[in-house]
């Protein structure tokens, strides 16, 4: 799905979502691109349009450091999406690390521990590695609990099971760059894309956006079959022993609905223990 420069997918995309308004720049209305101009950004960063039509063409691969702050703030770049431009134009030799796709057995003993809350560990590709029983009972609707990316884009049960399907596949996508950032060229992050990206166009859509976010922390609802609407607060937790790998734990607010909801899936959990499919 990419192109082989990088640098310079990445630079379209983020100049497509700049508007000129944004930009502080005028608009005459008659735009042959959806963003700013290759040249309006040359002339915000401060350097050649020529310099800035090579950068993007791949014709450039060795920006500095002062190129680079500039044309961030040209494009509005937040500071992760600036750091991922910066990965992109002055690559450290050495730097990228392997990522760890076997979850450690004191990992799993912590999780399984935590007996009123769903949690699983995913992968570099959004793979779910491990998950404890109150998480299997929440995505039991779920034809399979098995990749992230797979059941939101491809298991119809997620459009009801997400009440704002749309910002959790965005999140979704915008998490899969942040990881493929991280580990290029890994094999597994290739072939999830490959997967979704033949069988889902929004998904496609999205990837072309190329909006770099980890997903760390936010508060999410879900719509389960069994025990209703649920309110919850998600942590994404980095395993440090194992690069790629990050511990997913949904808490809820106590005295809250969700509180008594977790009260049931619970007892879903304890249920499908008892008697295993």
């Amino acid at each position: 799905m990419e192109s082989g420069n990088e640098f310079g997918d990445y630079l379209r995309a983020r100049r497509d979502a700049v508007t000129p308004t944004t930009a502080g720049l005028p608009d005459d209305g008659a735009r042959r691109v959806p963003g700013l101009r290759r040249d309006e950004v040359a002339l915000l960063a401060d350097v050649s349009t020529d310099y800035y039509v090579r950068l993007e063409q791949g014709r450039e691969r060795h920006p500095s450091e002062q190129v680079l702050s500039a044309i961030a703030r040209a494009l509005r770049l937040d500071e992760t999406a600036a750091a991922h431009l910066f990965r992109l134009g002055m690559p450290v030799p050495g730097a990228t690390v392997a990522p760890v796709a076997e979850v450690s057995r004191d990992l799993v003993t912590l999780m399984n521990g935590m007996r009123d809350a769903p949690a699983f560990v995913v992968g570099s590709a959004q793979d779910v590695l491990a998950a404890n029983a109150m998480a299997e009972a929440l995505y039991s609707g779920f034809a399979r609990f098995d990749n992230l990316l797979r059941m939101i884009f491809l298991d119809p049960f997620a459009r009801q099971f997400y009440t704002d399907w749309d910002n959790a596949a965005q999140t979704a996508v915008n998490n899969l760059r942040a990881s493929s950032a991280r580990f290029p060229g890994d094999r597994r992050i290739e072939a999830v894309l490959g997967e979704i990206s033949a069988c889902s166009p929004m998904f496609a859509t999205l990837w072309a956006r190329y909006e770099v976010r980890p997903r760390t922390h936010e508060d999410k609802r879900f719509r389960h079959p069994r025990v209703g609407e649920l309110s919850v607060h998600f942590e994404a937790l980095a395993v440090t022993s194992a690069p790629g790998q990050h511990l997913s734990v949904y808490t809820a607010e106590p005295g809250s609905a969700a509180e008594d909801a977790f009260v049931l899936l619970r007892r879903l959990a304890e249920a499908a223990q008892e008697n295993p499919q």
